[in-house]
């Protein structure tokens, strides 16, 4: 620093001179800012200068990398809650998760009120037996408290070699204070697909999320149901419960399994290319016999368990049952940057056969259904529309939302899934009434 003049007495007329002086050129750029927004050229200038500045003059020396990177978490920060900066490590993390294996604890989340939140827990993972439930929300990792962190570094932190601990501290909306947790990271191998035979003529298969081999997986599980059953099913329950999503072509497959013709789902995005629609196609080796079917969501079945959901809703394929879906109606493009790192950028938005967006709204049951519960305690499921930033519904939709109860899971508790096969035994009851009912002619 250096002095403008000798002394503070004389300094003060000078001062006076230049704060007038910034005043006036103040008043002037701001005459012309309401005539002239900076163009792109020149925001990027800024941008440059900032990082030039910050390099050249913090108290500390400070790696370039490190800012940029930051730059870009920040940038995508602003778009909406599904947009996100990936070092080329979580890049490639994402990378093996779509396969279906990775070290972890198995839990989906995303940020909400500037807080990790829990979306769902992954069936039969440390996260899942230890309790851990859909709208928790976690404040501290191994003791480190973690607001404001995004989905990538709590990712991040969470992720470890097989066998070692990690501590968790939970909020809950029913408690007053945290719940702990400690966890033992696991090799987490996920079949997104599990199938048993419910005895006569019915099957149930659960579809965990979406990965690259979902479609395989589903074509095993409908061959082993159709063996089980003598070679004809005569219902099928497709649980989507508590599915976060995953890959759009293996949902975009997995529906058109049931489906002959129609549309499953468009896409409609700003640039051409992220506009298609895609329609059901005739493949005689996974086409099903046209038995009745329920397909069980509640609010945390997400962005491809919609799709699917939406697709056989709209195609009168089959009976939606259970509570109010998630409600993520866009579609996030991985677009893979020079360094190996990535961004996963929301490129479109997806709307059912019917045209309907489900953005923040959800896909609403044809049969609203509460999961059982066997206390007084009630929580509210995290949704699309609670996130930060997340997308208005189009005026096309309802903004109706419906509340629901703690899921419980299991055989004896499963109060969803005992009406859901309830209902295929109903229906073909009363199909073979009225075949066996002579008809008044």
């Amino acid at each position: 620093m250096f002095n403008l003049l000798p002394s503070i007495k004389n300094n003060l007329l000078f001062f006076a001179l230049i704060l007038s002086g910034v005043t006036w050129i103040a008043t002037a750029n701001n005459a012309l800012a309401e005539t002239k927004q900076p163009s792109e050229y020149e925001q990027l200038n800024l941008f440059s200068d900032a990082l030039y500045l910050i390099q050249k003059n913090y108290v500390e020396e400070v790696d370039m990398g490190i800012l940029v990177q930051g730059a870009m978490q920040g940038l995508l920060t602003e778009l909406d809650p599904h947009s996100e900066y990936l070092t080329a490590e979580m890049f490639a993390e994402l990378e093996i998760e779509t396969k279906g294996q990775f070290s972890g604890l198995g839990i989906e989340i995303t940020v909400k009120d500037h807080l990790i939140t829990i979306i769902a827990p992954i069936a039969d993972t440390p996260a899942y037996r230890a309790g851990i439930q859909a709208g928790d929300k976690i404040i501290k990792i191994d003791g480190q408290l973690i607001k404001d962190l995004s989905t990538t570094d709590a990712i991040k932190m969470m992720r470890g070699d097989a066998g070692s601990q990690i501590n968790l501290e939970i909020m809950r909306d029913d408690r007053t204070t945290p719940l702990k947790f400690t966890l033992t990271r696991e090799l987490i191998e996920i079949d997104s697909v599990k199938h048993s035979y419910q005895g006569a003529g019915l099957g149930y298969v659960r579809i965990a999320q979406f990965q690259e081999k979902t479609d395989k997986e589903m074509r095993h599980a409908l061959l082993e149901l159709n063996r089980n059953s003598g070679g004809f099913l005569s219902g099928l329950v497709i649980d989507l419960r508590n599915n976060p999503g995953g890959l759009l072509d293996q949902a975009i497959k997995v529906a058109d399994f049931f489906l002959d013709s129609g549309d499953i789902v468009s896409t409609r995005g700003r640039n051409e290319q992220e506009n298609a629609t895609y329609k059901a196609t005739i493949i005689e080796q996974d086409q099903q016999a046209n038995y009745p079917i329920v397909i069980l969501v509640n609010g945390g079945s997400a962005s491809a368990a919609e799709i699917v959901a939406g697709a056989l809703q709209d195609q009168k394929r089959a009976l939606i049952m259970g509570t109010q879906s998630f409600g993520k109606g866009s579609v996030q493009s991985l677009i893979e940057l020079s360094d190996k790192s990535a961004l996963r950028l929301t490129t479109a938005r997806y709307f059912t056969p019917n045209g309907s967006s489900i953005q923040a709204l959800g896909i609403i049951p044809d049969i609203i259904v509460e999961q059982a519960v066997w206390n007084d305690k009630q929580k509210t499921q995290i949704r699309e529309q609670d996130l930060d930033n997340h997308f208005e519904t189009p005026d096309n939709t309802d903004s109706t939302v419906i509340e629901e109860n703690e899921p419980l899971f299991g055989d004896e508790t499963d109060y969803q899934l005992l009406r859901a096969l309830d209902l295929l035994r109903g229906w073909q009851q009363f199909k073979e009434l009225t075949v066996a009912t002579p008809q008044k002619g």
